[in-house]
């Protein structure tokens, strides 16, 4: 049995040595690739952002326990863009430990980008194929931080929840984030503190105060702790899954995210290509830096070769 067979076959080893193709931006990368993306497009993807410390990772193992009761299978996929031992290796040991860490419907992987090609923006929906394409039914976007690469990756899901706490800190910086416009719903975790009234009003007030939403994003409040909060999150998730499928924007937004992906891939290979010309050619850095041509001229000259290679096949 292949690769591409094993992770359809639902092999867990074979799943996990295919995210790690992703990872390195491995040989063979392509061919597993195209080998999977037929059998693609059947799981819901969720998002799930926030700073660190909100809680992120108990809240999947939630809403992993709240799959599981409804025989359903799911995947946690932690994306950490430095090191899979930072914030997305704790993950994977707070969730392995507990109740889902022999269950074979659940597959909890913490992923790196060490070598991909455009970084995690693009490896995280690579990754989140091969879960797909394994049989999961739901698969969880963690990612470890706020930085726009993060919401960029947690906003590539079909539901994205924004996750804070109470007393989560200057309303301006996580607008700077982009955190509030990606938000499908927001969650208010360790609801049990004080100042998680005020949290809440604090987010439905920026809401009302925002532009008009064909979806208004819930607040719900949740405690991951004690399973608080836990089924209404389920039900705002479900309710958000509904309005996209009846207002037909699941398949349009779906659409619109595979033709970035594919934009972005050619960008990276294009700029690998141009770097690559650069090199080669150092007298044509020579005629930049001696202001013989200008950097339009520079790009044209690439841009000519690059076509022409292409075009040679």
């Amino acid at each position: 049995m292949d690769l591409g067979e094993g992770v359809l076959a639902g092999d867990r080893r074979a799943v996990a040595r295919a995210i790690s193709m992703v990872e390195d931006g491995a040989e063979g990368l392509e061919e597993l690739s195209s080998a999977l993306f037929p059998h693609t497009g059947r799981a819901y993807t969720i998002g799930l952002t926030g700073a660190p410390g909100v809680g992120k990772s108990t809240l999947a193992g939630e809403l992993v326990r709240v799959a599981r009761e409804q025989d359903r299978t799911a995947a946690v996929l932690a994306i950490d863009p430095t090191s899979p031992f930072t914030g997305g290796a704790l993950l994977g040991d707070r969730l392995r430990m507990q109740e889902h860490a022999t269950d074979p419907g659940v597959f909890i992987r913490s992923m790196a980008t060490r070598g991909h090609l455009g970084g995690m923006a693009l490896a995280a929906p690579e990754a989140v194929r091969i879960l797909d394409a394994c049989g999961k039914d739901v698969v969880i976007v963690e990612t470890v931080g706020v930085g726009q690469a993060e919401v960029d990756v947690a906003a590539a899901t079909d539901t994205t929840l924004v996750v804070v706490t109470p007393g989560w800190g200057d309303a301006v910086q996580v607008a700077k984030a982009g955190i509030l416009e990606i938000a499908d719903v927001f969650v208010v975790n360790k609801a049990d503190r004080e100042g998680a009234s005020a949290a809440v009003r604090d987010l439905e007030q920026m809401i009302r105060m925002g532009s008009p939403l064909d979806w208004t994003p819930p607040v719900i409040r949740a405690s991951a702790q004690s399973s608080e909060g836990t089924g209404e999150l389920w039900e705002a998730i479900a309710a958000h899954r509904a309005h996209l499928e009846e207002s037909g924007a699941l398949e349009a937004n779906r659409r619109e995210r595979l033709l970035r992906e594919v934009e972005s891939l050619a960008s990276e290979r294009v700029r690998g290509r141009i770097h690559e010309l650069l090199r080669i050619d150092p007298a044509l850095a020579e005629q930049l830096a001696g202001r013989k041509i200008d950097p339009y001229r520079a790009a044209a000259i690439l841009k000519e070769r690059v076509s022409g290679s292409h075009g040679g096949g």
